[in-house]
């Protein structure tokens, strides 16, 4: 037996491989990513209310570069950064979450409205009751 011979395992992956009838994984929507959403809620709710970064961040006081890079979903921030942040805007910590929540729900029901759409796509989805309030889609999720 040769040292390569060895060093070779069987590779089981964690997902099924793709097949040629699944679309591309560029094809679908990526996941959405929880900096991204609370990014964005930040973003939005300062623009509303007129405001600068400058402004914001030095209400927070959080440096002008961080509370960008924040709101651009290229910082993971604290709790107790987007609690200053989010108190600078006028809300509390948990408007922030729950607007962002509000945004990964709607996001996650398009993306698994184009996933069932696609060529080859998974059927047989149950639904799942979420713990939190109904939100757009009546407190119900689609598990895969």
């Amino acid at each position: 037996m040769t040292i390569r011979a060895t060093n070779q395992a069987d590779v089981i992956p964690l997902r099924p491989l793709p097949t040629a009838a699944d679309p591309a994984p560029r094809d679908l929507p990526r996941e959405p990513l929880w900096r991204d959403l609370v990014g964005e809620v930040l973003r939005r709710e300062r623009q509303a209310q007129g405001r600068t970064l400058k402004d914001v961040a030095e209400a927070a006081r959080i440096s002008m570069p961080y509370l960008s890079e924040v709101e651009r979903g290229l910082k993971e921030a604290s709790s107790e950064v987007l609690a200053a942040a989010a108190q600078a805007l006028g809300l509390s910590l948990a408007d922030v979450l729950a607007l962002a929540g509000e945004r990964l729900v709607s996001l996650t029901a398009a993306r698994t409205r184009s996933r069932s759409r696609s060529p080859g796509a998974a059927t047989g989805r149950r639904p799942v009751r979420t713990t939190g309030p109904a939100g757009p889609l009546g407190g119900m999720l689609l598990a895969a």
